[in-house]
């Protein structure tokens, strides 16, 4: 039999509950599909290591474009911490590092001296008022319709800033701005997380993922989720729950068609919904498949590290106290060339090496993800996410061999800046073995249907519309129409999607209460 509701939400992930959420509270009959027998998608929690009391954000780590809109108005019971630190980078081949310490602007700067690099201080400095910028105009765009590129431009009022974060390869910006290999290499890296791209990057890929990664809150910090990313989707769960929605697990979504048609599976019966409208949580190119179309396939670039340590490895440099060196962003074999050299490696079907890979501990900021008695012993997490890393790495003959090479690749790359080897410090979990969980762009397809193990769901857009773009519909003002109007996208495939933010699923959410309006 075909059941007949207002909305029907493919996916069950974060995006599809703040969806759910608001529609639900608005009167909308909304029922969200999930593959998995949980909710979240990619944010959320887990047990990763058997026996072993330690809830690690298995997928998604930090939050910085999650509005304080969608917190207020859904009520979310959602606690972010901030950290202290922004990041530390040694120096490879020396005792000493630069640490970015966001509250000791004369310790920052002596860090800069030390590593060779004094004059980078001041244009640091600069860069980043220059960003916090951009991230003031931009931010607050995020969740009403779009505006347009010349409107964003006229927002900014900044001409060069424009330039360099826009119309040029943020690279070229970069390599102009600063001196040392080392700070042109740290400033790049947030327009390399998830993304494949050389350091000057003609197709301004990398400027959008910088774009993203500089945006967050109107200020660009990253905070840590108290609880975990569980925590999040936790309260989006609830959120689209108290409201009224109807969200069924373990309902695996076989077809969609045009006119809003869903079929799925659930237990040992098929199942098929009549919907006004169908917001799609999933990827685009998995949305593809269930229309029965083609799409592009994406291509992510990372690979993903969860390790549970006895405690915090020792540091070559003695200046620095190993809790503000991983209490931020812990930058290993992140210089400018060498993630130049990275990406010509891989380009070549090589796992680079040595591995580029960003660090941080989430127990520092948050001890209660883990239990009492680890806690006690000083046992800490950390989190490796490794750049350069493109999906076309692995296929399903290579992928466990190379899930293995990535692994030791990352434990070289740390032991290489470290004073002392990270494998002696691994715990081990229940069953006697290393607590160290590594998750390929292939193993993130298999487990959350993300296409490519992309997790922006494929390229990322300009948070603005082109001056040409067709704002007609109300779908088409909020960047989230298809080639169907009666399928909208609500998840990271969003223009304004990518990130644990909600935006996919605010905005789709305001389409449809915009249209119904009409």
């Amino acid at each position: 039999m075909t059941r007949r509701v207002d909305v029907a939400i493919v996916g069950g992930g974060h995006n599809a509950l703040t969806a759910a959420a608001y529609l639900a509270s608005a009167g909308k009959s909304v029922v969200v599909l999930e593959r998995l027998s949980a909710f979240g998608g990619a944010a959320v929690s887990a047990e990763a290591f058997p026996g072993v009391s330690a809830r690690l954000s298995r997928y998604s780590y930090l939050v910085s474009l999650l509005p304080q809109r969608i917190i207020s108005d859904l009520g979310l019971d959602i606690r972010l911490a901030r950290r202290r630190y922004s990041s530390y980078t040694p120096l490879p081949g020396t005792d000493t590092g630069l640490l970015v310490d966001s509250g000791d602007a004369a310790r920052t700067a002596a860090s800069f001296a030390a590593i060779g690099a004094g004059r980078d201080a001041s244009a640091w400095a600069a860069f980043s008022e220059r960003t916090a910028r951009l991230a003031s105009t931009l931010f607050p765009t995020v969740t009403e319709p779009l505006i347009t590129r010349s409107e964003a431009k006229r927002l900014l009022g900044d001409d060069a800033a424009w330039d360099a974060f826009v119309e040029q390869p943020v690279g070229a910006a970069i390599a102009s701005t600063f001196t040392s290999d080392l700070v042109r290499g740290v400033a790049l890296t947030d327009a390399l997380i998830g993304t494949f791209a050389s350091p000057v990057d003609e197709t301004l890929r990398g400027n959008r993922c910088f774009l993203y990664h500089v945006i967050g809150g109107g200020t660009g910090d990253w905070d840590v989720p108290v609880g975990g990313m569980g925590s999040v989707s936790g309260a989006l769960w609830h959120a689209a729950v108290d409201a009224g929605a109807q969200l069924v697990s373990d309902a695996e979504v076989t077809a969609v068609t045009p006119v809003g048609e869903v079929t799925y599976r659930h237990g040992d019966s098929e199942h098929r919904l009549a919907a006004t409208t169908v917001l799609s949580g999933v990827a685009p190119f998995e949305l593809a498949r269930l229309l029965g179309e083609t799409a592009p396939r994406p291509e992510g670039a990372q690979v993903k590290v969860n390790l549970l340590l006895r405690r915090l490895p020792r540091l070559r440099d003695s200046s620095v106290e190993p809790a503000a060196a991983f209490g931020g962003t812990f930058h290993a074999n992140e210089g400018w060339e060498r993630l130049g050299v990275a990406h010509a490696e891989a380009s070549a079907g090589r796992v680079p090496d040595p591995l580029p890979c960003e660090i941080y501990c989430h127990s520092l900021t948050d001890p209660g993800i883990l239990s009492p008695e680890l806690r006690a012993a000083g046992a800490q997490t950390l989190t490796v996410f490794a750049l350069q890393t493109p999906d076309r790495l692995v296929d399903a003959s290579t992928n466990d061999a190379r899930r293995a090479e990535f692994e030791a690749a990352v434990l070289r790359s740390l032991d290489a800046v470290l004073a002392e080897p990270i494998a002696d410090l691994v715990l081990t979990d229940g069953d006697g073995r290393p607590c160290i969980e590594t998750k390929t762009t292939l193993d993130l397809e298999h487990a959350l249907r993300m296409p490519g193990g992309d997790i922006f769901h494929g390229p990322l857009d300009w948070p603005f519309a082109d001056d040409d773009a067709p704002l007609g519909t109300p779908a088409e003002r909020w960047g989230v129409q298809t080639a169907h109007p009666r399928i909208l996208r609500c998840g990271s495939g969003a223009q304004r999607g990518g990130g644990v933010s909600g935006i996919g699923g605010h905005n789709a959410a305001m389409t449809v209460l915009e249209s119904s309006a009409g």
